[in-house]
């Protein structure tokens, strides 16, 4: 028998990861949202930093549980092992119809929008680019063909070399723009839906202690990483935006669909834009990419615990890839991009998905009180830190909630319908499973 293949992983490597997993194609389109709700420099930074910190604290909680429960799964692990089945099913039934189709049409929604920066798309244009985006992504991980490590690090370099591009450029001779002094009222509700608006650029942060059983001394390295990352990305983040701020009127920031390339295009001309677009499209792709992967393996584990439809744990005879999960996902996710705007979306994932980040947070608190816990990795400031995230998380939820509240309801409404479906049929089949 052959021993079980080691790849231990570093501190730097381990930040890196974090760094490569938040840092999305969102971060070139998102900052309009933010701007749209905080019009202010002082507004936007806070709300960037506040996003930032507000990640932190989940990625420690998240460390704490990965370090409890290190098997395949994350977030569904967790809530089915510290609240109830029930939970960790309704986790994966709103992945499915709302929070994880929900990433992967606003991504390609994303990409179609830069797409749109070398051929004129209108509305139905940039739907109909995004759709097929989805379509095709899906059908390579449908034959099983994944990105190799090389390219996914030529995409995590792509991401990064356009926030540095733009940072280059501004201190070079970029001049400022005398609207960067406009100082708009807004108030705390706004603040709050600024800071929702950013946390859609975080996403993924849940995602970075799944690696744990690969991590050298994980018990001091993820925390490490963890937090040397969220502290790099949220700098990252608030640089970007001075430049944006520097370099368009406020207006213009708000009102933009490609706030990267206009912002690129007052330093660099035509040729520095279409370099940027060009770089959000690769990065879009290989986010796109990663996200439809890893979505249908998440069903598959539901599937095979009996706690989703048996079919989704099907795996196609030639290709062994989860085959039924995938169209599914592309099919669902290609409808939210044919019904919904860009703004819903987005909206609708992050109030979905901190919903269950607070219930995720008081699954470990409950955790915490047993007796005889001894977890490897201790989350840092218990039990004040999960209060205050648990506290903030509900904060934005609500009022992104209150904002739309019809969009809202549909949402909501649609994972609730998990419910039901998990007590009349998957519970009694779960029971005997």
């Amino acid at each position: 028998m052959n021993a079980p293949l080691k790849r231990p992983i570093g501190l730097i490597h381990a930040t890196a990861m974090v760094v490569g997993i938040i840092v999305g194609a969102s971060i070139f389109v998102q900052p309009s949202e933010v701007n749209r709700h905080v019009p202010s420099v002082a507004g936007v930074l806070a709300a960037w930093a506040a996003a930032g910190v507000l990640t932190l604290f989940g990625s420690l909680v998240c460390a704490e549980l990965s370090s409890v429960f290190p098997r395949t799964g994350g977030v569904y692990v967790y809530l089915k092992e510290t609240l109830s089945p029930a939970c960790g099913f309704l986790w994966g039934w709103a992945m499915f119809w709302s929070a994880h189709s929900g990433i992967i049409a606003a991504s390609s929604v994303i990409l179609a929008r830069y797409a749109g920066y070398f051929v004129p798309l209108g509305d139905r244009g940039v739907k109909g680019v995004a759709i097929a985006a989805i379509l095709l992504l899906s059908a390579v991980n449908y034959v099983g063909v994944r990105q190799g490590s090389r390219l996914q690090t030529a995409v995590t370099a792509a991401k990064l070399a356009g926030i540095l591009f733009l940072l280059v450029v501004v201190a070079a001779g970029g001049r400022g723009d005398v609207h960067v002094t406009e100082k708009a009222a807004f108030g705390a509700g706004d603040l709050l839906l600024g800071i929702g608006a950013a946390l859609f650029a975080f996403g993924g942060w849940h995602m970075v202690t799944y690696a744990a059983g690969e991590t050298r001394d994980p018990t001091r390295t993820i925390p490490r990483a963890l937090l040397g990352g969220t502290l790099i990305v949220t700098a990252c983040y608030i640089a970007l935006n001075a430049a944006y701020l520097y370099l368009l009127p406020l207006s213009k920031v708000i009102s933009s669909a490609r706030v990267a390339a206009d912002a690129a295009y007052v330093v660099a001309g035509a040729r520095g834009a279409a370099a940027i677009s060009a770089l959000v499209i690769v990065s879009a792709i290989g986010v796109l990419n990663g996200v439809i992967l890893a979505g249908p393996r998440t069903y598959f584990a539901m599937a095979e615990e009996g706690l989703a439809f048996r079919r989704l744990a099907r795996v196609h005879p030639r290709f062994a890839t989860p085959s039924t999960a995938i169209v599914w996902q592309a099919v669902w996710s290609c409808v939210l991009v044919a019904t919904g705007t860009y703004r819903a979306l987005f909206t609708r994932v992050v109030y979905t998905e901190w919903i269950f980040f607070a219930l995720m947070t008081l699954g470990l608190m409950r955790l915490r009180r047993q007796p005889g816990y001894a977890p490897p990795f201790r989350a840092w400031g218990y039990p004040l830190v999960q209060i205050v995230f648990i506290a903030a998380a509900l904060a934005v939820v609500c009022r992104q909630i209150a904002a739309t509240p019809a969009d809202a309801a549909a949402g909501l409404g649609l994972v609730m319908l998990g419910l039901p479906v998990y007590w009349l049929w998957l519970r009694p089949k779960h029971a005997h499973h």
